[in-house]
C-alpha cells in the first residue's frame, strides 16, 4: 500500500519549481500525461495546498481541455474526469502502449506535461524523447511503505496461513512487501500463485526470481479477476 505525500518544492529535483506554477500555464504545453490514480490525487492536492482550486474550477481546466490530456487506465480516466479534463487513451494498459498512442497523434511543437512520482520509470520518457516527442516531467509525490505492512501480513498469515495467491499493483508495492512475504511463507512460498497488474510488475517480480502465474490482460478489475481465477486453476495461465 502507498501514502500520497508531495514533494517539497525545495528538495525537488525538477528545478525547484512547485507543480502548481506549471500547471497554472497551460499556454506553454501541448498537454498532460497522467499514468497512474496516484499523480491525479496529487495534482489535485497541490491545487488545494496552493488555494487554487476555484482558479482552477473556472479557467485553468478549460484551459487545459484544450489541449490532449492522456492517460493509462480507466482508474486513472475516472479521476481525470472528476477533476473537470477530458481523458483521452485509457484504454492503453500500459505506459508502454499509451507511448505509442501518443507519438501515433502529437504533433505539438510544446512539451506534454507530465506530474508523476519519484519511482516512475523511464519507458514512457524514453521513448516520446526518440520519437522526438517534448515532454517535461515533474516530481509531485512520493511512494513509501505503508508503516503497517508487516503488521497486516503477520496477521494475515497467522489467522488465514499461506494465501493461494498474492496480486501485486506495482514494482514498488512488491519490494516493499516480498521480504515479508518469503520470511512468513518459508519453504511454502512455491505454494503461492503470484499474480500482476501489468507487464512492467510482472517484470519486478520475474527480476526477484519469482514466477509470474499470470499477468492480467488490462489495468482493470474485471481483467484481474479473471486473470486470478485462471491462475487458480491447475493449469494456470
Amino acid at each position: 500500500m502507498k501514502v500520497l505525500l508531495l514533494k517539497d518544492p525545495k528538495e525537488d529535483d525538477d528545478h525547484g519549481q512547485d507543480p502548481y506554477i506549471r500547471l497554472s500555464h497551460p499556454e506553454g504545453y501541448g498537454g498532460l500525461i497522467f499514468t497512474s490514480p496516484r499523480a491525479v490525487e496529487a495534482v489535485k492536492l497541490c491545487l488545494e495546498k496552493a488555494n487554487k482550486t476555484e482558479a482552477w474550477k473556472t479557467s485553468l481546466k478549460e484551459k487545459w481541455n484544450l489541449k490532449s490530456v492522456y492517460v493509462v487506465g480507466n482508474a486513472t480516466a475516472s479521476l481525470v474526469s472528476k477533476i473537470g479534463l477530458d481523458p483521452e487513451g485509457e484504454n492503453c494498459g500500459n505506459a508502454e502502449k499509451l507511448a505509442e498512442y501518443i507519438c501515433s497523434r502529437e504533433s505539438s511543437a510544446l512539451p506534454l506535461l507530465f506530474p508523476c512520482g519519484h519511482l516512475k520509470r523511464e519507458t514512457l520518457p524514453r521513448m516520446l524523447k526518440d520519437k522526438g516527442v517534448p515532454m517535461e516531467s515533474i516530481t509531485v509525490y512520493q511512494t513509501i511503505p505503508h508503516p503497517g505492512i508487516q503488521g497486516n501480513l503477520n496477521s494475515y498469515y497467522s489467522q488465514q496461513g499461506i494465501p493461494a495467491s498474492i496480486t501485486f499493483f506495482s514494482p514498488s508495492g512488491l519490494s516493499y512487501s516480498l521480504k515479508h512475504i518469503q520470511e512468513l511463507s518459508g519453504d511454502n512460498i512455491d505454494q503461492i500463485k503470484f499474480v500482476a497488474i501489468g507487464p512492467t510488475t510482472a517484470h519486478a517480480l520475474a527480476a526477484q526470481g519469482l514466477p509470474v502465474s499470470c499477468t492480467a490482460e488490462s489495468p482493470t478489475p474485471r481483467a484481474l479477476a479473471a486473470g486470478i481465477r485462471t491462475a487458480l486453476q491447475p493449469h494456470g495461465c
